[in-house]
């Protein structure tokens, strides 16, 4: 099986670079193409993957067309592909914001099917988390074919289309808020005497364990703040003074205004 990538930006890359590290793939059947050739050529040969000239020849050898562009950029790359494409090839789009209904009506007639999806940056290491949903052309084989490529790279999660842009605050966007927790995290230790290094790997390790723990429980991440403020203690005065300052509110409106920013790039 050959999948082809159309963009290879940022996620497309930390896409690959999972796969390539799980092995789910070969490097040369993995197709890229792209609008900036001495980008797209470089990389090809810097990771094995395999360069095509074009488009239209990426859907044409490619049995899933991952289309990772921007959205303003899609209707003329399927203008493009169209031709070659038929029920036997899986269109994989992560375009943020575009429907699944848009991409279909952009195939006119054509019966494709179709998986949106929406990816973080940790797919890189395997760990990332990806929301699906498919159109009525998917089989319940392809998606399924589709979906466990995704798991190779952490979780998968299949929700609404009307879900997504809660999605990209809470998956999509949040690493970014997460290292910048980390980051206010170390600072604090910088301010204790530790070195930046140690401070951010003190903290980031935290994160993670934290997060960990939160998977591995039924509990509720409120009964576990519970669990680790004893009465009287350091965690309760801590967490207190981070109410006061509004932390709680802080995140919400932080995701209020990425949803926003979302669904109006729609």
């Amino acid at each position: 099986m050959k999948i082809g990538f159309i963009g290879v930006g940022n996620m497309a890359k930390s896409i690959i670079a999972g796969w390539l590290a799980k092995k789910t793939f070969r490097s040369e059947d993995i197709l890229v193409h792209s609008a900036h050739r001495n980008n797209y050529e470089k990389y090809a040969k810097e990771t094995g993957v395999t360069a095509c000239d074009s488009n239209t020849v990426l859907a044409q050898e490619a049995d899933i067309i991952l289309l990772a562009v921007k959205p303003f950029v899609l209707a003329s790359i399927i203008d493009e592909i169209s031709d070659v494409m038929n029920e036997n090839k899986l269109i994989i789009s992560m375009a943020s914001g575009v429907s699944l209904a848009e991409i279909e009506s952009q195939f006119k007639d054509k019966k494709i099917p179709i998986i949106r999806i929406m990816p973080n940056v940790n797919v890189e290491i395997n760990e990332g988390m990806t929301a699906f949903v498919r159109n009525s052309s998917v089989t319940d084989i392809a998606y399924e074919q589709a979906k466990s490529l995704f798991d190779s790279l952490g979780r998968t999660l299949e929700i609404p289309e009307k879900d997504f842009s809660i999605f990209v605050a809470l998956a999509g966007s949040s690493p970014a808020y997460i290292y910048y927790f980390i980051d206010a995290m170390a600072r604090s230790g910088v301010k204790y005497g530790l070195t930046k290094k140690q401070a951010t790997e003190i903290s980031a390790q935290a994160v993670l364990g934290s997060a960990q723990k939160v998977l591995a429980t039924t509990k509720s991440p409120m009964d576990m703040v519970d669990d680790v403020c004893s009465p009287g203690g350091t965690t309760i005065a801590g967490l207190l003074a981070m109410e006061e300052a509004g932390f709680m509110t802080a995140v919400v409106k932080g995701i209020d205004a990425t949803v926003l920013k979302d669904q109006a790039t729609h």
